[in-house]
């Protein structure tokens, strides 16, 4: 909540997600090593139809790994959107289906992608949210580099 405005009415099927979520995550593809990291996601509220997100990850050293921004919008009660900039070179528009459940919701989204000039190709990415009470699920798999879609990662996160 910004100052004392209360969440937008359209918000209300993601509202379990504003704050801050961090926990473990496990990646792998084709074409590196799996790995193991740390990942956080913020939602802030920020008095309009729309939730401000950042993801950063860090590697078990504590080396930053990857970070990207962006805004989650609700056009309509069962439909999500997430749109993001990554400095890997990729803007991305993800949509998909919200279900709500008894204490949250799930939702997969598919995206769209361009991509600069000097970016690694990305063809495709589907991303996953379950959310639970305090525990927040999230997959991505990804059709990138000449691969066809994959698994690449899964967090498990707590509200912090």
């Amino acid at each position: 909540m910004v100052g004392s405005m209360a969440l937008d009415p359209k918000l209300a099927p993601v509202a379990g997600l504003v704050g801050t979520w961090r926990g473990p995550g496990r990646g792998e593809y084709p074409t590196i090593a799996p790995f193991e990291y740390t990942e956080e996601l913020t939602y802030t509220d920020v008095g309009k139809p729309f939730l401000h997100y950042v993801q950063r990850t860090w590697s078990p050293d504590g080396e930053p790994m990857h970070v990207e921004t962006g805004y989650v919008r609700v056009p309509g009660n069962d439909m999500i959107e997430l749109i993001l900039a990554l400095p890997t070179g990729q803007t991305e528009l993800a949509e998909g289906q919200l279900v709500s459940e008894p204490d949250g919701f799930r939702a997969e989204l598919r995206s769209r992608l361009v991509n600069s000039a000097s970016a690694k190709q990305v063809d495709e990415t589907v991303r996953g949210f379950h959310l639970v009470g305090d525990e927040l699920t999230v997959e991505f798999a990804m059709a990138a580099v000449g691969q066809p879609m994959a698994h690449h990662l899964r967090s498990v996160l707590r509200r912090q």
